[in-house]
């Protein structure tokens, strides 16, 4: 099914070009890393690796779920590369960056889902970049709390895992994925360790009522949710699901409000703003806020 609701003028954007996005794609390439930029079909993707930055990929190009907002691939799996986190810390050193953000696809197939890779790549980027920020955007584990601390004894700086989608629409959108099992593992990681804030994601436009997001937002903050970003859902591609409805700007802006009134800690909050969007400007201004 093809995304039949024509785009409103605010969601245009540039096509990838100049030399720093060709750059950051050579380092990419030349480290046989993945970013989620490109799996995932990222609007921002010109933007961020145009300022040399990117959200890594791990674990693998292949997904064991079949999320229908979702364009990264199903398909053969691949054990876990244990070379996988240096090659990360090292492009990440090369890109010069002091805040990075790894992501995975979701192992189902692996006994703790992928989180001692994590781990060990949280781990390699300390060794290499001396004083680096990281936050982790992390899948589900199936619900499995040890997973959850293997990662957070790592000690990331930020703790994420979106919910994407209001509970009623989880069969549709998220077929695989259980809403009361991410609101579980936001608890558990603010309750075994309140030091690190946690964050989580919605995308906007799925059909989605307003008293259900408020809903949503309520249930993140009764779980301890510091950070929230909110974006506009986009097709990836024609076996996805469809755009119900093109959610304005200033419509966000009245969600950001919202959200920082219920006691978010800070509310990233625009059409094109995803997960990992301008995460280490948000790290920053919360540090200094706090």
């Amino acid at each position: 099914m093809s995304d039949k609701l024509p785009k409103p003028p605010w969601l245009r954007v540039r096509m990838p070009s100049g030399p720093e996005y060709e750059e950051t794609r050579r380092l990419l390439r030349d480290g046989r890393l993945h970013t989620v930029c490109q799996e995932a079909h990222c609007p921002n993707i010109f933007e961020c690796f145009g300022r040399r930055t990117a959200t890594f990929l791990i674990l693998g190009d292949h997904c064991t779920r079949d999320c229908r907002f979702c364009a990264v691939k199903q398909g053969p799996l691949l054990p876990p590369d244990p070379d996988e986190p240096r090659r990360v810390a090292r492009a990440a050193a090369e890109m010069k960056l002091r805040y990075v953000v790894i992501t995975s696809v979701t192992r189902d197939d692996l006994p703790d889902g992928g989180a001692a890779q994590f781990a060990a790549t949280i781990a390699a980027l300390r060794r290499e970049i001396p004083g680096v920020r990281v936050e982790v955007l992390i899948p589900d584990f199936q619900g499995d709390v040890s997973a959850l601390k293997t990662v957070l004894t790592a000690g990331p700086d930020v703790l994420n895992h979106n919910v994407e989608t209001v509970p009623r629409l989880y069969p549709t959108v998220r077929p695989q994925a259980q809403y009361l099992r991410s609101l579980a593992l936001l608890e558990n990681a603010a309750r075994q360790t309140p030091r690190i804030p946690t964050k989580s994601g919605l995308m906007l436009g799925l059909g989605e009522s307003e008293a259900e997001v408020r809903q949503t937002l309520a249930d993140l903050r009764g779980v301890n949710c510091h950070l929230l970003t909110l974006g506009q859902y986009l097709q990836p591609t024609p076996r996805n699901l469809p755009v119900i409805r093109y959610v304005p700007p200033e419509g966000f802006q009245t969600w950001r409000k919202t959200a920082l009134a219920m006691g978010f800690a800070h509310v990233a909050a625009a059409p094109f703003v995803r997960s990992s969007y301008q995460a280490g400007e948000i790290f920053i201004k919360i540090v200094e806020e706090n």
